[in-house]
């Protein structure tokens, strides 16, 4: 196995020919023994029916080649919008990447969102322009468009001749043109080389490479080849540049394990592997690990296991080391889901930097009596996609939060063909959120006349903490007043409660302190406790109150002049807070909030308002309460806002679980 490893990230719009040119590097480099099409659906790394039947890539995928002593690891990414969340996590275990720009298309808005985010992060990033193949094939003026919409420092490493024909074919520059042009490109950027190049001296082609990647490595340049996946004109050249600009992965093979798992695959019987990126340490298998995960109320939790089967990717089969820089498939975590950190924190990793989602939708079974199957298989989706998550919803249903209708779509074929349930999907709605307005408490004693239905004392106090704290429990007691088990049913019944607040949607930022607890020895039980608990907490939050609140988007809008007045005014329709807008030569760009429920509107409205030219950059931002009245969701907890409704509810349960 080579010394030194690349893990290398394919990025594109959709339709840019991005898995056709993974395709075309894993042909070519002998990983597989022919050439698959998107057109066709037999393509390599899109391994599901559902992948290639669409044509479009749903779940990243892995595969290695090698060039001389550099293992490259490809991960090859979705590109279609509603799939962001996969394009996240692969961007946070890259060292570099390719983005793919179709000769025809040429930089699409979605091209430009990506490159702005591959420019955030500072991803050394190679740019190939393919299809120079197909009628209408540019070449200058497609060079002018990438430097003027994509990034202004770019340096051309190869040429076409007779774009946009079958003939087309890549040649190298002309070498003095190449060198001058390069130079003056560089000098940019270094004081010491603008003196040599004013001075007419002009570095040789092994120094200017050595200043390119110098540059490109700090995320200031990028290279750029064109060339064609289909016919693989181009691609040899694209492959030496990315072995010479790009660089290898670092990290310390003698410090603690830490990594990043990116993917979940499960076999035919359930069983789950996991794509884990290690960024420092070493890994051998039957090694215990703890793995640590954000939760959805702010906090992080943490399950240990032991790895049962290594396979490095790309390695040999009997090699059961993986050390840090690779890609390694775990087996024997069951617990283990897409997002999970190796270590208290994996060093090296990039944060999330694409917002969660922020729609819901209700699944029901088609046929009667296939709810708990539903609930399952919804689970097991949601073990790859930490952003999917799930709750019982009325009537047996299921709530899954999603980022659009495509993703929807997905998951209701998945359903079908891998779990065999047919189910239906509600209209799509926002997801909000509550946060307590003041501090509030309630209490409630053992009475042995009867007003309290539960051998047990519980006193709770609610208070909002600071913004984006998550919900945080505390003692206010002595820990020894009731036994463990008692004071475990507490805590674990508030953060199930607080999933649904005074209008039904999940309750955050807020502080809850245990004030008062008691019991009665024989009678107490943990159902006790556990029972009572909601009653209190909602008694406390009704006395503290609630407001809901929408998350937003921050967002920058970029479109022609002309396009002014049409894209304020949807904007102003939509309810988006903004700045005032900047001139940006021929165009504008104008900054602002808006809440997430509209951003996919108004993301669709966009290139009609702009023919095709407004790009669209946005991140989570800061949420606001919710203007109007405030918006509902249906309970689904029995309802401890209304103590009858609450005690048949748990009446209800009790008689179901007892059965005849």
């Amino acid at each position: 196995m080579p010394e030194r490893t690349l893990n290398l990230g394919i990025l594109a719009h959709i339709d840019a020919g991005k898995t056709s040119l993974t395709e075309r590097l894993l042909y070519d480099h002998g990983v597989i023994d022919r050439l698959g099409s998107v057109d066709a659906g037999d393509t390599q790394t899109d391994r599901g029916d559902l992948e290639r039947e669409r044509g479009i890539t749903i779940r990243s995928a892995v595969a290695a080649f090698a060039l001389d002593d550099l293992q490259v690891n490809l991960v090859d990414t979705p590109g279609h919008p509603d799939f962001i969340a996969e394009v996240e996590r692969a961007l946070s275990v890259l060292d570099g990447a390719v983005l793919v720009v179709s000769a025809v298309e040429g930089v699409q808005a979605q091209t430009r969102v990506l490159m702005r985010s591959l420019r955030r992060l500072g991803l050394p990033t190679i740019v190939f322009v393919n299809k120079i193949d197909r009628m209408g094939a540019r070449y200058d003026t497609l060079l002018a468009d990438i430097r003027r919409k994509l990034v202004p420092h770019v340096v051309p490493m190869t040429a076409v001749r007779a774009p946009g024909t079958a003939d087309a074919e890549t040649v190298a520059p002309d070498e003095a043109q190449f060198r001058a042009r390069t130079t003056e490109i560089l000098a940019d950027h270094d004081d010491a080389l603008l003196a040599r190049f004013v001075a007419g001296s002009l570095p040789g082609r092994a120094d200017l490479e050595r200043r390119i990647a110098r540059l490109t490595a700090t995320g200031v340049l990028h290279p750029v080849y064109f060339g064609s996946a289909r016919s693989g004109q181009g691609v040899d050249d694209l492959t030496r540049g990315i072995a010479t600009f790009l660089p290898p992965a670092s990290g310390d093979r003698r410090a603690e394990p830490t990594g990043t798992v990116f993917a979940v695959e499960r076999g035919p019987g359930g069983e789950k592997t996991a794509y884990l990126r290690l960024f420092a340490g070493e890994l051998r298998e039957r090694q215990r690990v703890v793995f640590h995960r954000p939760e959805p109320d702010g906090g992080t939790g943490s399950h240990p296991g032991r790895i049962t089967g290594l396979a490095v990717v790309g390695a040999e089969p009997g090699r059961r080391a993986l050390v840090a820089g690779q890609i390694g498939r775990l087996r024997g975590l069951a617990r283990i889901r897409v997002g999970d950190r190796l270590g208290e924190r994996a060093a090296g990793a990039t944060p999330a930097h694409f917002a969660p989602p922020s729609l819901e939708t209700v699944v029901r079974p088609r046929e009667p009596g296939a709810q708990a199957r539903l609930h399952a298989a919804l689970t097991s989706l949601a073990d790859e996609d930490p952003l999917i998550r799930t709750r019982p919803a009325a009537g047996g249903a299921t709530s899954v939060l999603l980022y659009g209708a495509v993703q929807r779509e997905v998951i209701e074929a998945r359903l079908r063909r891998e779990y065999g349930v047919a189910a239906v999907f509600e209209p799509v709605r926002p997801v909000y959120f509550e946060r307590p307005v003041r501090a509030g408490e309630a209490i409630s004693e053992i009475d042995r006349h009867g007003s309290n239905l539960f051998w047990a004392t519980i006193g709770l106090r609610v208070e909002p903490g600071p913004t984006g704290s998550g919900v945080h429990y505390r003692l206010g007691v002595e820990p020894g007043l009731v036994p463990r088990a008692f004071h475990r049913a507490i805590e674990e019944t508030v953060g199930q409660t607080l999933q649904q607040g005074l209008h039904g949607w999940q309750v955050t930022d807020c502080v809850v302190t245990l004030h008062r607890v008691g019991f009665c020895a024989p009678l107490s039980t943990a159902a006790d406790f556990r029972n009572l608990t909601p009653l209190v907490l909602m008694r406390a939050l009704t006395a503290a109150g609630t407001r809901v609140y929408e998350p937003c988007h921050a967002l920058e809008v970029e479109f022609p002049a002309e396009a002014l007045s049409a894209v304020l005014g949807l904007l102003g329709t939509l309810g988006a807070d903004l700045a005032g807008p900047v001139a940006r030569g021929d165009s504008w760009s104008v900054t602002g909030e808006l809440p997430a429920r509209l951003v996919q509107e108004f993301t669709t409205a966009l290139p009609g308002l702009t023919h095709g030219e407004g790009a669209m950059w946005s991140r989570p931002g800061p949420d606001r309460p919710v203007r109007g009245p405030a918006p509902t969701r249906a309970r689904t907890d029995g309802n401890p806002l209304d103590e009858g409704e609450y005690l048949r509810f748990l009446s209800d349960r009790s008689l179901t679980t007892a059965g005849p």
